[in-house]
């Protein structure tokens, strides 16, 4: 079912009402910017780089956090955007972990980039994000079996996992939903759906949205998924939030992130632990 979330009603156009939010948003803005400079150096959480070995001698160098419980827990696997292994990425990795999931962040582009590196080896993010469009498909979705397949295997895991993408990241994990019969739930951050009806036929798993209104480009074609969705009796939740645009999770942290892209942030955010939580 296809809902504009809380966005449209935190968000009056009264004037009275945004001269009393403002205030409070940017106070959140600014606590939710110096919290993403600083997470990752300041985390308490154990952080490892490990490289999993892949199809065809490959390897993909993962970031891993590992929650502090005190036994095995579920595992998310955050799929980046086209962007590549940024340290957002990572962070969100890390948030991952402070709410009590091992977090996998794997770097897709691993191996693609100078001299055999990775994300970091690029000049650039636009050269990283030309790197990224040329990637075989075949290759990532092998690239992310290995990465599920580790995850499922690993001591300080339960035989739950989810994945989670974004932008780029998320039209992968929408794929997933359809090509690894071992994840339990899609989670799927304004990213497009597979065109192919013949792969939204072989869903297994729920495939939850995280839409922007102001995202035409992505978030005009949810309708008709949803109603092809449906159609095929396949699970997807998708939600539109209005007033907030492409990438919202990553710009709501910025220090001049607008009010619906901070507010929805802080819904996103709400909304996926709430669905985490459930599955467990």
């Amino acid at each position: 079912m296809i809902s504009s979330g809380k966005t449209a009603r935190r968000l009056s156009p009264k004037l009275a009402f945004l001269a009393v939010a403002f205030s409070g948003l940017a106070f959140l803005a600014t606590a939710v910017a110096q919290d993403g400079r600083k997470r990752l150096e300041e985390s308490p959480r154990h952080h490892e780089w490990v490289r999993i070995a892949a199809p065809g001698e490959r390897s993909v160098h993962t970031w891993v956090v590992y929650p502090e419980v005190a036994g095995p827990a579920p595992a998310v696997v955050v799929i980046h955007e086209n962007r590549g292994l940024t340290d957002w990425a990572r962070s969100v990795a890390d948030r991952l972990a402070e709410e009590g999931y091992v977090a996998l962040a794997p770097d897709l582009l691993s191996g693609s980039g100078p001299d055999g590196g990775g994300t970091t080896s690029f000049a650039s993010s636009d050269d990283a994000r030309t790197a990224i469009y040329a990637l075989p498909p075949d290759q990532v979705m092998a690239d992310l079996d290995a990465v599920i397949a580790h995850a499922l295997a690993m001591k300080a895991t339960t035989d739950t996992i989810s994945v989670a993408g974004f932008c780029w990241g998320g039209a992968r994990s929408f794929e997933l939903a359809a090509h690894n019969e071992d994840i339990d739930a899609a989670f799927v951050f304004y990213g497009s759906a597979p065109s192919d009806e013949a792969v939204l036929k072989q869903i297994r798993v729920p495939v939850y949205g995280f839409y922007g209104g102001d995202d035409f480009r992505i978030t005009g074609a949810v309708p008709d998924v949803q109603k092809k969705m449906d159609e095929l009796g396949k699970k997807f939740d998708a939600k539109i939030y209005e007033g907030a645009g492409h990438a919202f999770m990553r710009l709501g942290e910025a220090p001049d992130a607008s009010a619906a892209n901070i507010n929805v942030y802080v819904h996103g955010w709400d909304r996926w632990l709430e669905i985490l939580g459930a599955m467990n």
